[in-house]
């Protein structure tokens, strides 16, 4: 029995080792290879940055095997590209056989140096190319790549290995939780928009310091990447309404990885975090996307202001939640926030919370969804599971739409033991099982208009494309023409810039007609 295994085993390995030889019949190519693409677009890299690995697929369409007399790249030795064919990584190939009606694999890779490419430009679109054969059979596929000039922020490396990080506190059992980061410097704590930043680990703002960043500036993150404001420290993101879909005036905080393929990926990085003790933040004009957690807000430093004003501001695609506050003061002017993989607004902790003409969507299609769109409370859990309260002491919407792809998307979490008060003044909410579990707490009483003002219940925003992030309404919304006049006029133009005082519209954007 046991050499009858060893034989069948033997056997197996002659017909797997058959199967792969390279010394079968061949003619030579005769010029009629056939791409699965005769342009390689490598979209857009930082410099020194390795792109992603592109795939060219040649075919055999002929009857017989045939062989390639060579496959190089025109740049030679000295091309910034580099190929894998048929498992050898190189950049030059020689007599590379396939057989008939068969198809071969050419994987693409570059790292590019603008220094060495563009003098002082920011920007260069580096080409090279493929070239199959030679002479009268000769075929070429084009490479392109454009490469960026940035400025990278990480954290310091010492001489053992290890890496500079960040304290951010003491766990339940007294020991330091540390991440991987660094403190800015003073040379550091104002982002123009000259050239993109790319950020390694989390970049902190230093106790009693102030961030700024211009209008139309890019900031990137590497993966478990975000921005810390520490104690006492401030941001301050001052963008500005743009007029072309480049948003070329916003300032955009999102990924590393540039390829068209990441554009609407979740989870990319990690998140803003402005922590307890940190003040006076001011965001406008930004779009944040494709974090675990857009913006984290830690905690009420004065009373007298808000810890966050978020305005003209778009969150997209967090894996987790959009935006986050925990015992905090957040005021929020034309914000939108979508496509969350649990909650668009969390309200945790209790806090004081004023938004006026806000859309607050969840069409998240990527994996199962627990919670509802906007979820408010006044608990916080903790690792033991116990829990502890704090006062809301206001949750204020005004104008705001509350919508997206699950029949109830508001959610109420209350203790007695603390103030839970929030209000809902002219506003859309879907809540349309009304004999469910959560529908059941008298906070969900939809006719208490200690507690819903002038709400709609349940009509169609008709978002023009809600799971790709467009939250504009047509003209035949629910929310047309059914806002307050009070709140339009305190926010009067929306997000686009339109005035809305004349008739405004609930939600972040007045009307559009659509032919």
């Amino acid at each position: 029995m046991l050499k009858s295994t060893y034989f069948s085993i033997f056997v197996i390995a002659l017909m797997f080792l058959g199967s792969c030889r390279r010394d079968f019949d061949t003619t030579l190519s005769s010029g009629r290879l056939e791409f699965s693409k005769d342009t390689i677009y490598l979209d857009t890299v930082f410099t020194n940055i390795g792109s992603a690995t592109f795939r060219l697929k040649v075919f055999n369409r002929s009857g017989s095997d045939i062989r390639i007399p060579s496959i190089r790249l025109a740049g030679g030795q000295a091309s910034p590209y580099r190929l894998n064919v048929g498992g050898d990584a190189g950049k030059s190939f020689q007599d590379v056989e396939i057989r008939k009606r068969d198809s071969l694999f050419i994987f693409i890779e570059t790292t590019l140096d603008i220094n060495q490419l563009a003098g002082l430009s920011l920007e260069f679109l580096s080409t090279d190319e493929i070239i199959f054969d030679s002479g009268a059979n000769e075929q070429k596929v084009t490479l392109v790549t454009l490469v960026k000039d940035a400025v990278f922020l990480f954290p310091q490396t010492f001489d053992d290995g290890t890496k500079e990080t960040l304290l951010l506190g003491l766990d339940e059992e007294g020991n330091e939780t540390r991440v991987e980061g660094f403190f800015l410097d003073d040379s550091e704590l104002h982002f123009t928009n000259n050239k993109p930043y790319v950020i390694y680990g989390f970049a902190a703002i230093p106790p009693g310091k102030t961030l700024t960043i211009d209008a139309g500036a890019r900031v990137h993150f590497h993966a478990n990447s975000g921005l810390i404001a520490a104690n006492s420290s401030t941001l301050l993101v001052n963008g500005q309404a743009s007029n072309t879909t480049a948003m070329e005036n916003e300032v955009i905080f999102q990924g590393d990885r540039l390829q068209a393929a990441f554009a609407d990926d979740a989870g990319q990085w990690s998140t803003i975090w402005l922590t307890a003790g940190s003040k006076d933040h001011r965001i406008n004009y930004a779009t944040i996307k494709n974090a675990t957690v857009g913006v984290l807000v830690d905690s009420i430093s004065d009373r007298s202001a808000p810890t966050l004003k978020i305005q003209n501001t778009q969150i997209y695609n967090s894996a987790s939640v959009g935006l986050l506050g925990r015992g905090s003061y957040i005021e929020g002017e034309n914000l939108v926030v979508n496509n969350s993989g649990q909650v668009s607004l969390f309200l945790s902790f209790g806090g004081k919370y004023q938004f006026t003409h806000a859309t607050f969507a969840n069409y998240f299609t990527r994996g199962f969804r627990q919670f509802p769109t906007v979820v408010i409370s006044n608990t916080f859990g903790l690792a033991n599971g116990s829990s502890i309260n704090n006062d809301l002491e206001e949750a204020r919407f005004e104008n705001c739409i509350v919508f997206g792809n699950a029949s109830n998307e508001l959610g109420i979490d209350n203790s007695p033991r603390a103030a839970f008060n929030f209000l809902f003044k002219n506003c859309l909410i879907r809540f349309e099982n009304s004999g469910s579990a959560a529908a059941q707490n008298p906070l969900l009483d939809f006719n208490n208009t200690n507690l819903y003002e002038n709400v709609l219940l349940n009509g169609d925003p008709f978002f023009i494309d809600a799971e790709n992030n467009n939250l504009q309404i047509t003209d035949a919304s629910a929310a047309k023409g059914q806002a307050g006049l009070t709140g339009a006029l305190r926010v009067p133009f929306d997000l686009l810039g339109v005035n809305r005082t004349a008739s405004p519209d609930i939600g972040a954007y007045q009307n559009v007609v659509i032919e």
